[in-house]
């Protein structure tokens, strides 16, 4: 059988530049010890997880000016393909400072340009030509222009034709697109928090806030819960996974890679224990590297050893 296709979408994408300083010192010049470029956006990272797992897939992404031309120079050779729509404001850069001494990451994002109707349009039939029947990823912060119905929208017209939505939001974005019942969501603990309008202080409550997100339609629901692991629950299944240890350097890209490990088990057709299973290998992995790396797959059998998932009730 042949993998469904599968496209990412990235309507803010940025470069990345990661700088490692000793200690950030205000209203003083600091010296890094490394600095690094990376394209970015959460889009472009799940297509970037995907290529490590050899997992075939699109990356749609809305790019401009300069930065635009720089982020497309980066991102060859690190995703399968990209279908960029081009638009004359410049890509967004967004910066993430790694300080050593008290350890702690501070991150600044940039706010991107503003898209119009006709931009939004050419991105819709984009994504609906390029997915046929296959997995559609909307992820990523809503750029000034864009509704907050967009991905309910685009999650109607995928439906329509067969295909499965995945999505990865924030507030009002997210909530309009749980209304539109996608196959996947992946919020962290607090961003389930903060749409249900109430603390999950534990592994069970968290278990019975996504048993009743799913009850509104959606097929699964993905919390990442840090260094406590992660859970995956749908409207009849509960699993229950714990993160392997792994020394935490940056968290930057980590919910990016387990989308993107979730939605090639889920292609390939595999158990949605096992999912879980390489979603928090690939997270770890991500997390034990620096600025914005994502895993090492030559590390996810060590990973995958150590990660475990149980079944819930």
């Amino acid at each position: 059988m042949d993998t469904p296709a599968i496209i990412t979408l990235t309507l803010n994408p940025c470069v990345d530049v990661s700088y490692d300083i000793p200690r950030l010192i205000e209203d003083q010049k600091v010296h890094a010890n490394a600095n690094r470029l990376d394209p970015g956006g959460n889009g472009i990272n799940v297509a970037r997880a995907l290529k490590r797992l050899q997992t075939p897939a699109v990356a749609c992404a809305v790019l401009g000016g300069e930065i635009g031309d720089l982020f497309t120079r980066l991102v060859a050779g690190q995703i399968d393909r990209l279908h960029a729509v081009r638009i004359t404001d410049e890509t967004r850069i967004n910066v993430t400072l790694l300080q050593q001494q008290p350890r702690a990451q501070f991150e600044v994002s940039g706010i991107g340009p503003q898209l119009d109707a006709a931009t939004l349009r050419q991105v819709t039939d984009v994504v609906l030509q390029r997915v046929g029947s296959g997995f559609a990823v909307l992820t990523g912060s809503r750029m000034p222009g864009v509704p907050t119905d967009y991905y309910a929208g685009l999650i109607d017209g995928l439906r329509a034709q067969g295909a499965q939505a995945v999505v990865d939001a924030q507030g009002e974005m997210l909530e309009q697109a749980i209304a539109a019942q996608p196959f996947l969501i992946k919020p962290n603990r607090f961003e389930l928090e903060q749409l249900l309008q109430r603390r999950l202080p534990d592994t069970a409550a968290v278990v019975a806030a996504a048993q009743a997100v799913c009850a509104r339609g959606v097929g699964w629901v993905c919390v990442s819960l840090g260094a406590e692991g992660a859970v995956l629950v749908s409207a009849t299944e509960v699993y229950i996974g714990q993160a392997p240890a792994v020394p935490v350097v940056s968290t930057v890209g980590a919910g990016d890679s387990m989308v993107g490990a979730l939605i090639s088990s889920f292609a390939l057709g595999h158990a949605p224990a096992d999912a879980l299973r390489l979603a928090l290998a690939c997270g770890s992995g991500t997390a034990a590297q620096p600025g914005t790396e994502l895993f090492d797959s030559a590390a996810l059998p060590e990973l995958l050893a150590q990660t475990r998932v149980s079944a819930g009730a």
